[in-house]
C-alpha cells in the first residue's frame, strides 16, 4: 500500500502527451483539443484507476465510459450535463461526481486544465 498525495499546481507540462481529445471518443466541437496524463494508480484500461488528466483550450462532447471522482488542480473550466442542462463552472479545488453513461459538454476556459480523478469502469 502507498499514500499518494494529491499534488496541487500540477501544469500541462508535468504530464505525458496523450493525444487529441478524439482518441478519446470525444467530438471536438472548437478548438485542437491535446490532451495530457500521468497515472497514480492502475492504467487507463483497468477497472479502476486514479491519475491526472489535463487538455488544452477548446469544447468537445464526451459519453462517459465510467464513473469518475475528478478535482481541479490547476485552470478553469465548465461542464454540462446534457442530460438535464445544469453547467456548472470549476476551477482549482474545486470537485464533480459523474455517473457512467452522462453525455457531458466540456468547455475548457482557461488555456489548459488539469484534474486529478479516480474512476471505475
Amino acid at each position: 500500500m502507498a499514500l499518494t498525495v494529491i499534488e496541487k499546481h500540477v501544469r500541462l507540462a508535468d504530464l505525458e502527451p496523450w493525444g487529441d481529445v478524439t482518441d478519446l471518443g470525444a467530438e471536438r466541437l472548437e478548438g485542437e483539443v491535446r490532451i495530457f496524463g500521468r497515472m497514480t494508480s492502475g492504467t487507463p484500461d483497468d477497472a479502476v484507476s486514479s491519475g491526472y488528466f489535463g487538455a488544452t483550450q477548446g469544447r468537445f462532447r464526451m459519453v462517459y465510459p465510467f464513473d469518475e471522482h475528478a478535482t481541479v488542480v490547476t485552470g478553469e473550466l465548465q461542464l454540462t450535463d446534457e442530460s438535464t442542462g445544469q453547467t456548472s463552472r470549476y476551477q482549482a479545488g474545486d470537485s464533480w461526481f459523474v455517473t457512467k453513461g452522462t453525455p457531458v459538454l466540456w468547455e475548457v476556459l482557461s488555456a489548459s486544465f488539469v484534474k486529478h480523478y479516480f474512476a471505475v469502469a
